[in-house]
C-alpha cells in the first residue's frame, strides 16, 4: 500500500503541474478596442497576474486558391484577403526561453500561431542574448464563405513558415516596427505560398519587467533607414547654415581688420608729403 502511495505522489504533481499550466494559458487579454486604429490588434499572455508576452500589430493574410471559371470548366486562382478580427480569440504561453501566441477568429475557421525562442549566440564581443520568431503557422478553411466564394475542394489548409527567423531582437527590449514586412508561408505540398503581412508591430515576449508596458524598443533596421533619410535633410540643412554663418563672420572680421589699416597713396608724387 505504501508503495502505491508513493507511486501515486508523482502522479498527482504531474497532473497539478499539467492543470497549472493549462491555467497559465488562459490568462490572456484581447485589449484591442485600446487601439484608436481599427487594423491594430493588442494582445495580452499573463503568468500568475503579470503580463509575459504582450503584442500589438496589424496584420493580413494574402491567400490563393482554386475556383471554377464563368463556365465552370477551367479551374482558376483567386486571391482571399483576410484581416485578423479584433474578436480574435487567444491562448498562450510563456516560458524562460519559449513562448507561443495563439488567435483564432470566425468560430475558428482562421488560427494564426506565432511562436518565440531565446537563445544565445557567441560573438566577438562575447555572449549575446537574442530573442526571435521562430515559426507562424495559419490555419484556413475556405468552406468559409466570408472571405472565400465557392472554392474548389473546399476544406482546412495549414500552412507553415520554413526556416524563420524574424523580428530578431536583443533580450530584454521589445522589437518596434512601423514599416510593412512580409512572411512567406507555405503549404504541404509547397506549390502555393501564403504573404503574412505585419505592419505597426511592437512585440515583447520575454522579461518584461512593468506590467503592461513594453521594455526599450529595438527598431527594426527598414524604421531606422527612414528615420535617417528623415533627418539627414535636416543635419545637412543645418551644416550649411553653419558654413554660411560662419563665412559671413571671417568675411566681416576680414573687411573690419583691413578698413582700420593706414592706405598708402598710389602716386609716388605723394611720399614726400608723408612723415
Amino acid at each position: 500500500m505504501q508503495g502505491r502511495h508513493r507511486a501515486a505522489v508523482p502522479g498527482l504533481l504531474l497532473l497539478l503541474q499539467a492543470a497549472a499550466r493549462v491555467v497559465a494559458e488562459q490568462e490572456v487579454e484581447n485589449l484591442s478596442g485600446l487601439s484608436p486604429n481599427p487594423e491594430k490588434d493588442i494582445f495580452a499572455v499573463k503568468e500568475n497576474g503579470k503580463a509575459c508576452l504582450v503584442a500589438e500589430f496589424a496584420a493580413k493574410f494574402l491567400v490563393p486558391y482554386y475556383v471554377r471559371d464563368a463556365n465552370y470548366v477551367d479551374v482558376i486562382t483567386e486571391q482571399a484577403d483576410i484581416p485578423l478580427s479584433r474578436g480574435a480569440e487567444i491562448k498562450g504561453k510563456c516560458g524562460t526561453n519559449e513562448s507561443e501566441l495563439e488567435l483564432s477568429w470566425l468560430e475558428k475557421a482562421y488560427t494564426l500561431r506565432l511562436s518565440f525562442i531565446k537563445e544565445g549566440h557567441n560573438t566577438s564581443r562575447g555572449q549575446e542574448v537574442l530573442w526571435k520568431m521562430n515559426k507562424v503557422q495559419f490555419v484556413y478553411d475556405t468552406s468559409e464563405k466570408t472571405y472565400f466564394k465557392e472554392a474548389v475542394t473546399p476544406g482546412k489548409h495549414t500552412a507553415n513558415s520554413h526556416q524563420l527567423s524574424a523580428l530578431v531582437t536583443p533580450a530584454g527590449k521589445s522589437y518596434v516596427c512601423q514599416a510593412q514586412q512580409t512572411i512567406h508561408l507555405y503549404l504541404s505540398d509547397h506549390q502555393k505560398s501564403i504573404d503574412f503581412l505585419l505592419s505597426e508591430v511592437q512585440i515583447q515576449p520575454f522579461d518584461i519587467t512593468n506590467d503592461f508596458a513594453f521594455s526599450e524598443a529595438h527598431k527594426c533596421p527598414v524604421d531606422q533607414r527612414e528615420q535617417l533619410e528623415e533627418t539627414l535633410p535636416l543635419i545637412l540643412g543645418l551644416i550649411l547654415g553653419l558654413i554660411i554663418v560662419i563665412t559671413l563672420c571671417v568675411y566681416h572680421i576680414h573687411h573690419k581688420l583691413t578698413a582700420n589699416q593706414v592706405q598708402l597713396p598710389r602716386d609716388r608724387s605723394q611720399y614726400k608729403h608723408m612723415g
